[in-house]
């Protein structure tokens, strides 16, 4: 299965779950009947990967310093701890 670039933030969500994947997203809007937010407050359980928010998406794109802790924190998260954060809706990075 592949998605549209229009799918639903639940569409993609359900995607990331059900791929055993973590959801990478710039800092979002976090109100509304659609918004990702609500999707995890009515589906996520003990046993779904968390979404990793980066804070501040611009910061990414032009502080070389901002990115590199942003990609040492993900690995870190990655790497070390998935496992502690199964169930937590989401994470802020960096």
């Amino acid at each position: 299965m592949s998605l549209s670039v229009n799918s639903s933030d639940r569409v993609v969500w359900r995607f990331a779950q059900a791929n055993q994947m973590l959801l990478l997203t710039a800092n979002r809007r976090m109100k509304g009947k659609y918004s990702l937010e609500q999707v995890l407050q009515e589906e996520n359980t003990p046993n779904s990967f968390p979404v990793v928010t980066i804070g501040d998406a611009n910061r990414v794109l032009n502080d070389p310093d901002y990115r590199d802790l942003c990609v040492n924190r993900l690995l870190e998260i990655v790497l070390y701890y998935i496992e502690n954060y199964m169930g937590t809706r989401r994470i802020f990075i960096p």
